[in-house]
C-alpha cells in the first residue's frame, strides 16, 4: 500500500494538452497550460511543473491560462486575456513556493478574490478552506482585517487560504505568522513582511498586483463552464449582481390571502452596512448556506446544508463552539476541546472553564447584535426563530417564499428588521 503521508509530497504528471480552443459558433478562445520553472531542493535545479495535482493527490490536474480570444453573449462575456488574475500568476509572482501550488490553493485564493472584489472601501480579508470561507472581515487596517477574520473560525483556518486586498505590512504578518497556512495572497507586501512569513518553509506566498485593482470585476460577467460526469457540459451566464447598495434592497413585505404584511421597523445605517457586507461575503458560500454577520465580519458560516433550518442552527452551533475556543485560546493558549478534557482530569481549574462557558452563554457566542444573511429564501418562519433566540436584530434574504408573511410576522414579533434583495445566491 501506498505511504499515505507519501502521497501528499507527491506531484502528479498530467497528460493534458498544451492548448485548449474553445470555438463557440465561430467565437475562439485559445488557453494555454500554465506550467511553471521552479526550484525543486532533490533535483537542485528548477524543473517545469504544472499543478501540484488536483482534488485529491491522484488525480491530475492542470491550469490554463487565456491567451486570446473572447466570446460574447449578449452583455456576458469572457474576460480579456489581460484581466488574469490567478491564472496568470508567474514564479516571479510565487515570492516563495513552498510546496508550490495545487488544484484547491488556487481555487481558494480564486474564490477569496471573488468575495474581496466587493470589499473594496477597506482594508479586507477573506481566508478560505475547500473553497469556502472561515472567515472574512473589513477592518481600518489589514492586520484588523486579518484579526477578525481569524477568530471567526480559529480552527478551520489552520492550513488554509489567506487572501487580502491591502498590502501586508510587517504588523499583519507578524499577527499572522504564528498560526499556520498553506496560501498568503496579497496585492504587495512590505519586504520585512516577507521576511517574517517566510518562517513557514512550506507556505505559498503570491503577489498579485491585479488585486489592487480588483473593484474593476465587481460587476463584470462572464460564461461559466461546468462538467458533467458523462463528459456532456453546462454552460451558464454568471450571476447578474444586483445588488450595489442599500437602495437596492427593499423593506421585506408581501400579501398572503388578500391581506398586506410589512416589516415595521427600518434598518439602521449600521444594520445596511453588515447586510451588505453579508450579502457580498455569502457570494462566495456553497449553498444552501446562512451566515452572521457583525461590525463587517463573519461571526458564524454554515455553509451547503440540505434544509435551511438546519444551517441557521448549524452556524449557531458553530458559533458557540469557535466563541468557546476563541476564548480559552486566547486565555490559555491551548484549544477549547483540550482545556475542557484537562480540566475533567483535574490538570485545569474546572473553574476556569467554568466562567468561559457562563460567559460565552452570556454573550450568546457573538451573535447578539448580528445580521443574519441567507442565500435562500425561508420557507418557514423556523429558521429565522432560531435566529432571532440568539439575538439578531436584521434579516437579509431573497424574499419570495408563500409563508413570506409568517417571517415577516416573526420578525415583527422580536423588532427585528428584514429586507428583501429579490435574487437567490445559489452557489454549487
Amino acid at each position: 500500500m501506498e505511504d499515505i503521508k507519501g502521497m501528499y509530497k507527491k506531484i502528479v504528471k498530467d497528460k493534458f494538452p498544451d492548448t485548449i480552443k474553445i470555438d463557440m459558433g465561430g467565437q475562439v478562445l485559445l488557453y494555454k497550460k500554465k506550467v511553471w520553472n521552479i526550484y525543486d531542493a532533490d533535483e537542485k535545479c528548477d524543473v517545469e511543473r504544472g499543478l501540484r495535482y488536483g482534488e485529491n493527490p491522484d488525480q491530475a490536474a492542470a491550469m490554463y491560462e487565456l491567451v486570446n480570444g473572447n466570446i460574447v453573449l449578449g452583455d456576458v462575456s469572457f474576460f480579456d486575456a489581460s484581466d488574469g488574475l490567478t491564472s496568470r500568476v508567474t514564479e516571479k509572482d510565487m515570492l516563495q513556493v513552498g510546496k508550490h501550488p495545487g488544484k484547491i490553493n488556487l481555487t481558494d485564493v480564486d474564490n477569496a478574490l471573488n468575495i474581496l472584489k466587493f470589499l473594496d472601501k477597506k482594508p479586507a480579508c477573506a481566508i478560505l478552506k475547500h473553497n469556502n470561507p472561515c472567515g472574512a472581515a473589513c477592518g481600518s487596517t489589514p492586520e484588523e482585517a486579518f484579526e477578525k477574520a481569524f477568530w471567526c473560525d480559529r480552527i478551520a483556518a489552520f492550513g488554509g487560504a489567506v487572501v487580502f486586498s491591502r498590502k501586508i505590512d510587517v504588523e499583519t504578518a507578524k499577527a499572522m505568522v504564528p498560526y499556520y497556512f498553506e496560501v498568503v495572497c496579497a496585492p504587495d507586501f512590505d519586504g520585512a513582511a516577507i521576511d517574517i512569513l517566510k518562517k513557514w518553509k512550506n507556505l505559498r506566498i503570491l503577489q498579485i498586483n491585479a488585486i489592487e485593482r480588483l473593484h474593476e470585476y465587481k460587476f463584470k460577467r462572464f460564461i461559466d463552464i461546468k462538467s458533467l460526469m458523462d463528459g456532456g457540459i453546462i454552460i451558464q451566464e454568471s450571476q447578474p449582481f444586483k445588488i450595489k447598495g442599500k437602495e437596492d434592497l427593499r423593506p421585506a413585505e408581501t400579501v398572503y390571502k388578500g391581506e398586506p404584511y410589512k416589516i415595521k421597523r427600518m434598518p439602521t445605517d449600521k444594520e445596511y452596512t453588515d447586510m451588505l457586507f453579508g450579502w457580498y461575503v455569502e457570494s462566495g458560500v456553497s449553498s444552501n448556506s446562512a451566515l452572521f454577520v457583525k461590525d463587517e465580519a463573519t461571526v458564524a458560516i454554515g455553509t451547503g446544508e440540505q434544509d435551511r433550518v438546519g444551517v441557521v442552527e448549524i452556524a449557531i452551533f458553530k458559533a458557540y463552539t469557535k466563541h468557546l475556543d476563541k476564548e480559552v485560546f486566547k486565555k490559555f493558549g491551548v484549544p477549547y476541546a483540550v482545556f475542557k478534557l484537562e480540566a475533567e482530569k483535574g490538570l485545569r481549574k474546572m473553574d476556569d472553564l467554568i466562567e468561559i462557558e457562563r460567559y460565552t452563554k452570556e454573550q450568546k457566542a457573538g451573535l447578539a447584535g448580528s445580521v443574519v444573511v441567507s442565500d435562500g429564501f425561508f420557507p418557514f418562519r423556523d429558521g429565522v426563530d432560531a435566529a432571532i433566540k440568539q439575538g439578531v436584530t436584521g434579516v437579509i434574504q431573497p424574499g419570495g417564499s408563500e409563508r413570506d408573511f409568517e417571517v415577516i410576522e416573526a420578525c415583527n414579533e422580536s423588532d427585528v428588521t428584514m429586507v428583501f434583495a429579490g435574487q437567490r445566491l445559489f452557489k454549487h
